[in-house]
């Protein structure tokens, strides 16, 4: 039987080592140094408090309440992995829960977001896998298709393309296109040491009106 799931013949990731560099800035900094862009809808939200990742895009596209690609994906996926869901922004069933983040974890990938529901949050929460997702639903989902793996989608009003380099904390997730990494990076560490100057400031104020309460 044919899949009614599309495959990119040749899907990008981006080296381990620049995947690696993203890890030292939170999701705030990088959206600075992108002048805001590039940051995912505030709806898309983590599962579980304290989820952090950082990895290379491997997008996948599915139909509202299907979730057929995401199986067929474990195929494809590698370590470093961030798998991207367009689920259609459907939230009244899930796409994902406990047994696919297993996997999604055993193979090797470092979070998953989801444009979409996901369930089981408190047994993900458990084994510490990061999700993002637009809602929670206890509904499953229908396993028909079609899908596409692989192939430019959108993800919360962002365009992602397999290698491009997702970062996901408390704040939310943000896509930082592959051919900008490098430019994004030094961007960063810019804003991190006027970060810094300004907290070493602001310390140098309150010990001088402590001083003044004395």
């Amino acid at each position: 039987m044919t899949s009614t799931i599309r495959t990119s013949p040749e899907i990008t990731r981006a080296p381990a080592e620049l995947v690696e560099r993203f890890r030292e800035y939170p999701v705030a900094n990088l959206g600075d140094a992108m002048d805001r862009i590039g940051i995912v809808d505030a709806g898309i939200t983590p599962m579980w408090d304290g989820a952090a990742a950082v990895g290379s895009a491997l997008p996948v596209q599915t139909v509202a309440g299907d979730n057929l690609a995401l199986i067929e994906v474990l195929d494809l996926i590698q370590p470093g992995d961030f798998i991207a869901v367009n689920a259609g922004g459907y939230v009244d069933r899930a796409v994902m829960g406990d047994n696919l983040a297993q996997r999604f974890q055993a193979f090797g990938a470092v979070g998953a977001v989801v444009d979409g529901a996901a369930r089981d949050r408190d047994i993900i929460r458990s084994f510490a896998f990061p999700v993002w997702s637009r809602g929670i639903s206890p509904a499953g989902p229908f396993k028909h298709g079609p899908g596409a793996i692989g192939a430019p989608i959108a993800l919360g009003g962002v365009v992602v393309n397999a290698g491009d380099i997702i970062a996901a904390d408390a704040d939310g997730v943000i896509v930082v296109p592959l051919a900008r990494a490098e430019e994004v990076l030094a961007g960063a560490a810019e804003i991190a040491r006027i970060e810094a100057e300004k907290d070493e400031e602001a310390a140098r104020f309150r010990e001088a009106a402590e001083a003044r309460r004395v």
